[in-house]
């Protein structure tokens, strides 16, 4: 399925948007809408204080987050004018952090474009939302690092690949974007894992069959954790895109353990495309 339909949260507090600019520049190659949402929150209290927050301060802070959120989808509506890209520039206020409100608005869309958590200029609940729409929207995730510049291009692929269910949803969720790939390198980072036949044999041909040029390589967990050895060899092979499933495991597990997924959510250095 082509893409036509993408939807993007806009930063507040970023002016250089790498999620929304990356969307409108994926966008403008693909002849999609882009919908930005830029949110507004109610402020969470502590659960140590002894009183509720005043009244009119609520009041006062939903305000000016309000004014925030217009302020930064105007913006957002003006680089989409530019680059004549048509869009929906929409604000919404969240209440008491409910997420459900987003992911209802994610769900028709054929990719979701969020900026990686920036915890230099953390954006409201991102972290939150990034891991509400890998679970909930049923719809593709693009997320974009801090600081990404670049314009959008797909020459480069490679696609962490370990034959789970979750690795083959994020191949075929790629393949409108990589359809015109130059290069495709399926990664397996070695492991004691059992496969049957030979591994990635089958993800290849399946992208052969799809007229995408596949090669196989399997390296060696030598950087530490799984994010950090496939972050090396994306610098190698001079990646432009990274494709893997997320949350093999459970997000428990991953959080106490960690996984794969929780570390490239915070150490990723391209796009990457990621799939539940």
């Amino acid at each position: 399925m082509a893409i036509k339909d993408v939807f993007t949260i806009v930063d507040l507090y970023d002016d250089a948007m790498p999620g929304p600019a990356l969307a409108l520049d994926l966008a403008a190659a693909h002849g999609a809408h882009v919908t930005g949402l830029a949110l507004a929150m109610e402020p969470l209290a502590p659960g140590f204080l002894a009183s509720p927050i005043p009244a009119d301060y609520i009041v006062g802070a939903i305000e000016e987050a309000e004014r925030q959120a217009r302020k930064a989808s105007d913006s957002f509506a003006a680089r989409a004018a530019a680059a004549g890209v048509p869009a929906d520039a929409r604000t919404l206020t969240l209440l008491a952090g409910a997420t459900q409100p987003v992911i209802g608005q994610a769900h028709l869309s054929d990719l979701v474009v969020i900026g990686q958590e920036n915890y230099d200029q953390p954006e409201p609940m991102r972290s939150t939302l990034i891991e509400a729409v890998m679970f909930e929207a049923g719809v593709p995730l693009l997320l974009v690092p801090t600081g990404w510049k670049k314009p959008f291009k797909v020459d480069n692929v490679m696609i962490a690949w370990d034959g789970s269910s979750t690795a083959a949803r994020a191949v075929h969720a790629a393949l409108p974007m990589i359809s015109l790939a130059k290069s495709i390198e399926i990664t397996i980072v070695a492991s004691s894992k059992a496969w049957a036949g030979e591994p990635g044999a089958d993800v290849a041909t399946y992208l052969s069959r799809h007229g995408l040029a596949v090669t196989i390589n399997t390296v060696n967990r030598d950087a530490g954790d799984i994010s950090g050895t496939l972050n090396a060899r994306v610098r190698e092979t001079d990646a432009d895109l990274l494709v893997m499933g997320a949350y093999g495991h459970s997000r428990l597990r991953e959080f106490i353990v960690g996984g794969a997924t929780r570390g490239m959510l915070e150490t990723m250095v391209v796009p990457t495309l990621l799939a539940h």
